[in-house]
């Protein structure tokens, strides 16, 4: 049974599930994920052992943009369920140990929120304008106010039609046009969502993670950022750019850091920040500000041990100052999933997984990637998973053109196919589509390849060397060995293409990413390896050894 009772605050060395709601699981049968799915499949959650689950929107939304254009922030889209739903699934969560962590967009609503409609219908210099960013054009009004760019492609900037006159002012969306940016420097606006954290807070929610959290912040005039014509949204190469981790920004967060430590049980509050390197993303977690933040620079790394040891050791130095612990990920809602990306030639990852088409190796892929999750999974800190990697599912490549929702797709001219690869329901059973996740005969939102029938939880649950397994295994030895330490890591050096570090006296992890074997004789007893081993440590494999 869950207390909430630690000897430490629990987020520190935690590792989280992502779960995109969407796909999941779909209890009600209309072939979307709700929360009733996912009640429905938390025991596959605490069987796999992880400490909480992030859960993306579920508030009332146009979904514009798979719920991130939020049109209600205080309520629960029918089509996910209730808010009666919500509390049951925190009390069934915490009833297995597992804490829930909520999705919280605040650097824009919908189109379709109260505040933006009254925006609209009010006309230029007006109260109900001033929470947002509208501007007039230049060019006598036919331009845009700047030169800001959208991360989904294109202009951050739209006209609209005033009320009986035409064409008039311009509003500012660093995302989708259905997504206006709210002035985070209006009182009205900060007075709003600090109701809005308190409310999720006192429902019982264990953490919230901070959507965009660099855009909440522009420099005052909104100067033209110097962006080349048709750039891409390129946040972690930007230096002073006046539209993205602008130091303002550290203000909301320091508010909203006081109001989480009112309430007890060490409530989290984690950032998706993809800024200029760990130097600047240490200030998000400074000590009065948010406790953890998600690591983009090791989610973008390639399948290279250099490149690795780079983001590791840059990422804990940045963050010893502050005494933030670290955060590590492979793969997300937004990126490419990584047994894809793990199999291409070139294998990082670009900016929102909009990776150019290119022939992956599945085989690699998977190979590498089983190999990474105990890599992740054996560094200091806290990690998140992303749904499906404990299956090994990779990227579906292939989707219909008709079947793509990402904006990007329509947004890009039909350039850039977008997350959806990525975005797939699970699948859970049975050997033909839905695969479980709906009733037989429902139709998902996005379709399932078939040759998935291999790779749902039914098909791994009792086989020892599925990639299920692998993850349950990790997770189990993870919580005993190293689950309530903060020992530091100690490199060894074992040649330059390969990654082999102690946490304390009596763990060691190798991780072989050169061509050739590695002899495991003298380095420890094998704990856990992610593909089967002798003698030696073969090329894109790793290992966890008692050394004690």
């Amino acid at each position: 049974m869950w207390t909430g009772d630690h000897r430490r605050p629990w987020w520190r060395a935690a590792v989280v599930y992502e779960v995109y709601l969407r796909s999941f699981a779909d209890g009600n049968g209309d072939g979307l994920g709700d929360v009733e799915g996912l009640r429905s499949r938390l025991g596959h959650l605490a069987d796999l052992g992880v400490d909480a689950l992030w859960i993306t929107p579920w508030y009332p939304s146009p979904m514009a943009d798979g719920g991130y254009d939020v049109a209600e922030y205080r309520d629960v889209d029918p089509r996910f369920g209730t808010l009666a739903d919500v509390d049951a699934l925190f009390a069934d969560a915490h009833a297995l140990g597992l804490r829930v962590v909520t999705d919280l967009v605040a650097n824009h609503t919908s189109v379709e929120h109260p505040w933006f409609r009254a925006a609209l219908a009010a006309g230029p210099g007006s109260p109900e304008r001033a929470r947002y960013f509208f501007r007039d054009g230049r060019a006598g009004g036919a331009e845009p106010p700047n030169d800001w760019i959208s991360a989904f492609g294109g202009p951050a900037w739209t006209r609209v039609d005033e009320p009986g006159s035409g064409p008039g002012q311009w509003y500012l969306h660093l995302f989708a046009p259905e997504q206006p940016d709210l002035d985070w420097g209006h009182p009205g606006v900060r007075e709003e969502f600090d109701g809005i954290v308190r409310f999720w807070l006192d429902r019982g929610v264990d953490g919230i993670r901070v959507d965009a959290a660099p855009a909440m912040g522009k420099v005052p005039g909104l100067p033209d950022a110097g962006h080349a014509p048709d750039a891409s949204f390129d946040s972690s190469n930007w230096v002073g750019n006046p539209h993205w981790d602008v130091d303002e920004v550290h203000e909301v967060f320091r508010r909203w850091r006081r109001i989480g430590d009112e309430y007890d049980r060490d409530r989290l509050f984690v950032s998706e920040a993809v800024v200029n390197g760990p130097e600047r993303l240490s200030r998000y977690v400074r000590p009065d500000e948010l406790h953890t933040t998600f690591n983009f620079d090791y989610l973008k790394a390639p399948w290279d041990a250099r490149a690795l040891r780079a983001v590791v050791d840059g990422t804990l130095a940045a963050l010893a100052p502050v005494g933030a612990p670290a955060t590590w990920v492979l793969s997300s809602h937004d990126e490419t999933r990584h047994v894809t990306r793990f199999g291409r030639a070139r294998s990082s990852a670009s900016v929102m997984g909009f990776d150019p088409a290119q022939p992956a190796d599945l085989v690699l892929g998977l190979r590498r990637a089983r190999a990474a999750a105990l890599l992740t999974l054996a560094l200091p800190g806290g990690a998140y998973l992303y749904q499906g990697e404990e299956l090994g599912l990779p990227e579906v490549e292939d989707l219909p053109e008709e079947a793509l929702q990402d904006p990007t797709w329509e947004r890009s001219g039909h350039t850039a196919r977008g997350r959806d690869g990525c975005r797939v329901p699970l699948p859970w059973s049975g050997d033909r589509p839905p695969f479980g996740f709906s009733a037989d005969g429902v139709v998902p939102w996005l379709p399932q390849p078939a040759e998935w029938r291999d790779l749902t939880v039914a098909a791994q649950r009792e086989d020892p060397s599925s990639t299920l397994s692998l993850y349950r295994a990790a997770l189990r030895l993870r919580r005993d060995l190293l689950g309530d330490t903060d020992a530091r890591l100690a490199w060894r050096d074992l040649g330059e293409d390969v990654l082999a570090f102690d946490r304390g006296p009596a763990f060691r992890c190798v991780v072989n990413l050169s061509g050739r074997p590695v002899p495991l004789s003298g380095l420890g007893r094998p704990l856990l390896t992610s593909e089967q081993v002798g003698a030696e440590l073969p090329p894109d494999t790793a290992a966890w050894l008692a050394t004690g």
